[in-house]
Order: C-alpha cells, then sequence, then structure tokens
C-alpha cells in the first residue's frame, strides 16, 4: 500500500517550497505571489528506513527497493475555495485522494514575503483552511440527505442511512470535523462514508513553517500551532523549509553534517513521514533475497495474509503460512542460515499479526 500525503495551506506559506525541498529537486514553481502552483505537483519520495542499508550490506541484492510516499503539492486555498473562491474546489478534489493531509501553516515574520491576511497568525490560518473543508464536507452531505430523503419515502430501507447522515450533517455544522463523528463505525454510514471521501474525516499533520533562528526550537507562531495540534488529537511537525531546500542535492553525509550544525537530528522529510506513519498506524515488513531487499508498507494490525497480499494478490489468496524472523535477530546472527539453525524463524499461520521490521517469507498456492 502506498502513502499519499497532499500538502495544503494558504497562499505562499511555502508549500511549493517545502515541496522542492521534501522531493530534493527544484521541479515545482516556489515564487512570491499567491497561486503560484496552478496545477498540482506529485513526486513519489522514498521512505527513509536505515534497516535496508544494513541488510544490503549482509545480502548484496541486485537492488535494493525502500517503501515510498507521494507528496501531491496542491494549489493555495483561500476563504470561499468550497464556492469557487481563488482557484476554487477544483484542488479540493485532490485533497479527497490523499491518505493524510499535510496542513502548512507560516510560522515567521517576514516583510519581504507576502501573507494574504497581511499579518501572521498560525491559528487563524488554520481556522480559514478547516472551514473550507468543512463547508465542502457539508455541500456533500447535504447533496446526500436530499438524495436519501427523496429515496427514503418510498423505501423504508433507506431511512437508516438518511438518519445516519442527518447526524453526521448536523455534527459538521456544528463546526467539527467528520473524523470526531460520534457515530462515525455506523454501519448505515459506511456508504456515505466511503463515496464521499470527506476531507475532514482524513488524518491531519500540522507543519510549523519557521524561519532558520527557530529550527531548534518553537517560537511563538509554532508554539501556537503546536498547542492547537495538541488539543485536535493531531501530530505536529516544526520545520524551516527555506534549510530543508538548501540541503537539496546533498549526499547523505553532508545532510548530516548540515543537519547538525543546526542541532537537528533529522530532516524535514524524516520527521514528516515518521509523523505520517505514526498518525496513520503503518508500518513496514521487510524482504531479503539475492534479487532485492525490499521494504513494504502494511497497516498495524493486519494478520498474515492481508500482508502477503500487499505484494501480489495471488499471495493473499492462495496463503499457506509466514516464515518469519526479527529483523534484530537476523542481523544479530548475520543472516537466515544461522537465525534457522537456531530456531529463530518461526512458522506463523493466518492469524498472525505482523510487527514491523518481520523479515517474511511467504509461502502460497493458486
Amino acid at each position: 500500500m502506498a502513502l499519499n500525503i497532499g500538502i495544503v495551506g494558504l497562499p505562499n506559506v511555502g508549500k511549493s517550497t517545502l515541496f522542492n525541498a521534501l522531493t530534493r529537486a527544484q521541479n515545482a514553481k516556489a515564487e512570491n505571489f499567491p497561486f503560484c502552483t496552478i496545477e498540482p505537483n506529485t513526486a513519489v519520495v522514498p521512505v527513509p528506513d536505515e534497516r535496508l542499508a544494513v541488510l544490503s550490506g549482509m545480502v548484496h541484492p541486485q537492488q535494493t527497493i525502500p517503501a515510498t510516499v507521494e507528496f501531491v503539492d496542491i494549489a493555495g486555498l483561500v476563504k470561499g475555495a468550497s464556492k469557487g473562491e481563488g482557484l476554487g474546489n477544483k484542488f479540493l478534489a485532490n485533497v479527497r485522494d490523499a491518505s493524510a493531509i499535510l496542513h502548512v501553516v507560516r510560522c515567521f515574520e517576514n516583510a519581504d514575503i507576502v501573507h494574504v491576511e497581511g499579518s501572521i497568525d498560525p491559528v487563524r490560518d488554520v481556522d480559514t483552511i478547516e472551514t473550507e473543508l468543512l463547508l465542502a464536507d457539508l455541500e456533500i452531505l447535504e447533496a446526500r440527505a436530499a438524495r436519501l430523503g427523496k429515496v427514503a419515502k418510498a423505501d423504508p430501507k433507506a431511512r437508516p442511512e438518511l438518519e445516519a447522515v442527518e447526524a453526521l450533517k448536523a455534527h459538521v455544522e456544528a463546526g467539527n470535523p467528520v473524523r470526531t463523528f460520534a457515530g462515525h463505525d455506523d454501519d448505515a454510514l459506511a456508504a456515505a462514508l466511503r463515496e464521499g471521501r470527506f476531507l475532514t474525516d482524513k488524518t491531519i499533520i500540522y507543519v510549523a513553517n519557521v524561519d532558520e533562528q527557530s529550527v531548534s526550537s518553537d517560537n511563538e507562531f509554532a508554539a501556537a500551532l503546536r498547542a492547537r495540534a495538541e488539543a485536535r488529537g493531531c501530530e505536529c511537525v516544526r520545520i524551516c523549509a527555506a534549510v530543508e531546500q538548501d540541503m537539496a542535492g546533498l549526499s547523505d553525509d553532508e545532510r548530516r553534517e548540515f543537519l547538525s550544525s543546526y542541532g537537528i537530528a533529522e530532516s524535514g522529510l524524516d520527521a514528516i513521514i515518521h509523523s505520517g506513519y505514526k498518525a496513520l498506524g503503518l508500518a513496514s515488513f521487510l524482504t531479503a533475497g539475492p534479487k532485492e531487499v525490499r521494504a513494504w508498507t502494511f497497516r498495524r494490525g493486519w494478520k498474515a495474509p492481508k500482508c502477503a497480499g500487499v505484494i501480489h494478490s495471488d499471495f493473499e489468496r492462495g496463503f499457506i503460512r509466514a516464515q518469519v524472523v526479527s529483523y534484530g535477530d537476523f542481523v544479530a546472527n548475520g543472516g537466515e542460515k544461522r537465525c534457522r539453525e537456531l530456531g529463530l524463524v518461526r512458522e506463523e499461520g493466518k492469524d498472525y499479526e505482523m510487527r514491523d521490521g518481520d523479515m517474511v517469507e511467504f509461502l502460497f498456492n493458486v
């Protein structure tokens, strides 16, 4: 499964600069005026995982393939976007396709960089964007409720879904995101949630885009945004997009030295991906052989057959068992052969719940 993250925010808050930094490529326009992003820029970025380099050094495969994240840089939203203001709700459709939303918020002052509201206020800016997402979701709920209302008059079986949709609509009308609705898991609401792909039902990661002076600790703006994120139960990452962009094109050793000079342990890319994995409950299992060493993304709680399906649907359909050894045991004992001699390779069945760092070989028959 792939992790898809849509980057949103007001115009001119550093989204495209961040996009360039995250992808280590200068392929998104970044200019000092609103709406410089006209079409959504997309890039697939490898997930940083030091385990792959260790395994490759032991196995010497033909290729090493990391898990990936797709970043989509979406045009800046403004007040009224849900009704067509600015570049309009065309771009809200791009957000609907994302697994998570990366909400970039400007947390620095600079008189040379225009802010569409004329001042720096992270909480106000968050409210502006989230209001537009709520209004866009409300429009979908109103249309569905109206349609179900007509259907329910002739077919009483439609009434449970109508009641569930109306309850959710009231929840959203009160200014609450879909993801906090108490009846979220109601079976009557399942179709509406699946088909609506509601914007406020997605995981949000807030990004405090700070200046170079605030790279290693929150300034007052970042602190306000972090407090807002904590109140919403969301992740918050502090980065300096300008610093991140300066690292584009550097080697891994040069990047580590550069980060160290700012007192930072990891890059913005790493912090965002790690936050995304945590927020979405994702992890990676590993495969290693002469052809490739590879990381595969799965959702925590998945059983072995479903994880096998990440590699190929036939693996899940014809699943027999999984041969599993932990990454730690594999490395500590010099590879699979010694792990088998020590009885560290386990035979796991259909009820086995996969763990992060499991090294696995799936046996199947179709």
